[in-house]
């Protein structure tokens, strides 16, 4: 089944990855991903690690977030903001607002709980359900948040240079092409839940959202149209358990191999372009290609930078480490 979602010329204008990380819309996405039985392996640590340390007022917040279906829309908006501030926006939901939500969710979700159901009216009910969304994003994404918007900025790398070499009908074709078909002017997006509908965007645009925990597409059918996507598959961590330690360890061995002037000359360069392939860095640091790939390997082992392949070439950027690091070298 697919979801057919119809551009116009406006909706093409209007057409953009998202800029920023959407605290509540990944946490639904980790949700259902906790629950999947059909996630890769690589997830396996996470998950135990996350199940682990679930409270209860954080699985009455799961309860609303299955892993395959329709959640209700207030819970989760697709928003950038701090998580507090947006926390504090679930909070002040109207109620009616709330009971329009739970009845449609309820319509294409017969497995509600029936508690659910009182969230409009009751109100200890509604305030639980908001402090346990607060203790699933401690529990899902917390930890791993700074690895989340370093991966969301190589993504933005990525869809960038797709969309400076082919505009975007490569951008939409390249952005998700197992579950994405580009066939202008619909976009066609396969679902696993039997979603078989067309969706029209009418001049309102269209948004992509690269996710840390999305494995296949996500529409959420609001305004704009909004598609979920795997952020740089070929990139993402093996294991999320592992992250939170990683930067911390990467930061000591790796300022100490970086002393080298020809080595700090490379990392400048990458600071300064943004998104250059090895050619161009090769260029700009006035080394020759082949020393070029090889600083930019050791960098990338120490977590300096991130690099993606697009089509023959290999895109550098700078990691939030590697900021750091030259920063403290120009305050020395």
């Amino acid at each position: 089944m697919v979801y057919r979602i119809h551009f116009t010329v406006q909706d093409l204008a209007r057409t953009r990855v998202a800029e920023a990380p959407m605290p509540l819309h990944e946490l639904e996405l980790a949700a259902r991903a906790l629950q999947s039985r059909s996630q890769p392996a690589r997830l396996d640590g996470w998950r135990h690690r996350a199940r682990a340390q679930l409270s209860a007022r954080a699985r009455v917040a799961l309860a609303l977030m299955p892993a395959v279906g329709y959640s209700p829309g207030f819970l989760s908006p697709a928003k950038v903001g701090a998580i507090e501030d947006l926390l504090e926006q679930v909070r002040s939901t109207p109620r009616e607002r709330v009971r329009t939500s739970l009845l449609e969710t309820a319509d294409r979700h017969p497995s509600l709980p029936r508690w659910a159901r009182r969230l409009a009216d009751d109100a200890s009910l509604f305030a639980e359900l908001c402090t346990g969304l607060s203790d699933l994003h401690t529990c899902l994404l917390a930890p791993y948040w700074d690895q989340f918007t370093e991966l969301l900025a190589a993504d933005r790398t990525l869809r960038m240079q797709q969309w400076l070499t082919g505009g975007v009908e490569q951008l939409l074709t390249q952005a998700n092409p197992q579950w994405m078909q580009w066939n202008s002017p619909v976009l066609e997006v396969r679902m696993v839940g039997g979603a078989d509908r067309d969706l029209y965007l009418d001049g309102e645009g269209f948004l992509l959202i690269p996710s840390m925990f999305c494995t296949r597409a996500v529409v959420t059918d609001g305004r704009p149209v909004c598609v979920s996507y795997p952020a740089c598959p070929d990139q993402r961590p093996r294991e999320l358990t592992a992250l939170a330690s990683a930067s911390g360890q990467a930061g000591s061995s790796g300022a100490s191999m970086l002393l080298g002037r020809t080595r700090t000359v490379v990392l400048a360069t990458i600071a300064e372009y943004q998104g250059c392939s090895t050619k161009e860095l090769a260029a700009r640091a006035g080394i020759a290609p082949a020393s070029a790939s090889e600083h930019a390997t050791v960098l990338r082992e120490a977590g300096l930078i991130r690099s993606l392949r697009h089509r023959n070439s290999m895109l550098h950027s700078l990691t939030p480490l590697g900021l750091e690091l030259l920063n403290a070298s120009e305050g020395g």
